[in-house]
């Protein structure tokens, strides 16, 4: 679409920014258009001082840009180094300094022989164009908010916008789409892409995942080289999603948000819910009693394992509460606590029910 298309959908944004409770300090980057002065040539004061127009071009470059009167070659080989002649940053504004500045007149008799460019230009003011603003060599507009309140999370702000564009009324003007991440399929349309503190989320869970995925791939295979099985290791593996119960409810009691420490702690879950897992199968599989009942078996590997599994949870529990009240790191406390609790429960009850429909 073309700029103004762009810039009236994203004053629309803006105005559903602004009506979203939670979000602050909504703004674009285009704004009000600013105001500039143009120094025009007046054509009749021209011909009547008997001023060529070329001349008041190269006065103007010179007053602003300076004048160049020669190199310094300092030899070995180096780059010359221009030497000019030019005014400090600070006196290069629209002044009466600058309008009083000479420029070469072809004088007739009885005129001035000295002509000043105030003399033959004209001052305009106009508006000045809008800044242009690329991201990924795409033209772009932004804008902007911040979270405020009880909401931190910026999935929170994103969906209340999301809700808030699907119930604007449009109009002419095209309704965006919507974009998480990368860039614009289709250029014809006007897509709204979420940046900022979204992205730097959106790539932090993204290499988590990719983590955990391996460390699981890993786990797996390591499972797999000690029990000689493929289908056990599935059994062991199985109680750490039984951890994201507690995680979940965890944050609710907290009103806590999910954030990235949360979800390291999750990660940090699954080495200890395993060890309890590989606690219980390898106690079920060098029972001593051939003749019992697996039933039998199965209490007593839960009896027998359950103290240290408790004392493995507790001890991990008892660390991740002294960072509880941590504002940075209370979803990382949360995530281990309750991860805990749930799945410490859970564990001395699916492992032996699972175990029970694979055999």
């Amino acid at each position: 679409p073309d700029a103004e298309t762009r810039r009236a959908v994203a004053t629309e944004v803006r105005k559903i920014f602004e009506s979203v409770p939670f979000i602050v300090d909504a703004d674009d980057s285009f704004g009000l258009p600013a105001e500039r002065i143009r120094i025009a040539i007046d054509q009749d004061s021209l011909e009547y001082h008997r001023v060529e127009q070329s001349d008041v071009y190269d006065t103007i470059q010179t007053f602003l840009t300076g004048v160049a009167v020669g190199y310094s070659h300092k030899g070995g080989g180096r780059q010359p180094v221009e030497i000019a002649i030019e005014l400090p940053k600070r006196e290069l504004g629209l002044n009466e300094r600058m309008l009083s500045t000479p420029v070469p007149a072809n004088a007739l008799p009885g005129n001035r022989s000295i002509v000043e460019l105030g003399d033959v230009v004209r001052l305009e003011p106009e508006t000045a164009s809008y800044p242009i603003f690329r991201h990924n060599a795409r033209f772009t507009e932004m804008v902007l908010g911040e979270l405020a309140g009880e909401y931190e999370a910026p999935i929170y702000g994103m969906l209340a916008v999301q809700d808030a564009i699907d119930a604007h009324d449009w109009g002419d003007l095209p309704k965006p789409e919507i974009a998480f991440h990368g860039q614009p399929e289709d250029e014809s349309m006007t897509t709204l892409l979420w940046d900022g503190e979204w992205e730097v989320t959106f790539i932090t869970f993204r290499d988590m995942g990719a983590a955990f995925a391996v460390a699981i791939l890993g786990i797996y295979f390591l499972v797999v080289g000690q029990f000689k099985s493929f289908k056990l290791p599935l059994v062991i593996l199985t109680p750490i999603p039984l951890t994201l119960i507690g995680i979940m409810i965890g944050h609710w009691l907290f009103g806590a948000p999910f954030t990235a420490t949360s979800m390291i702690g999750f990660i940090a879950l699954a080495g200890i819910i395993v060890r309890n897992s590989i606690l219980l199968v390898d106690f079920i599989r060098h029972a001593d009693c051939d003749k019992c009942p697996l039933r039998r078996v199965l209490l007593d590997a839960g009896a027998i394992r359950f103290k240290p599994i408790l004392l493995t949870a507790l001890a991990a529990m008892i660390g991740a509460a002294v960072i509880l009240a941590d504002p940075i790191f209370q979803g990382l406390a949360i995530s281990l606590l309750f991860g805990l609790a749930s799945s410490t429960l859970l564990t001395v009850l699916v492992i032996p029910a699972i175990y029970v429909v694979l055999r």
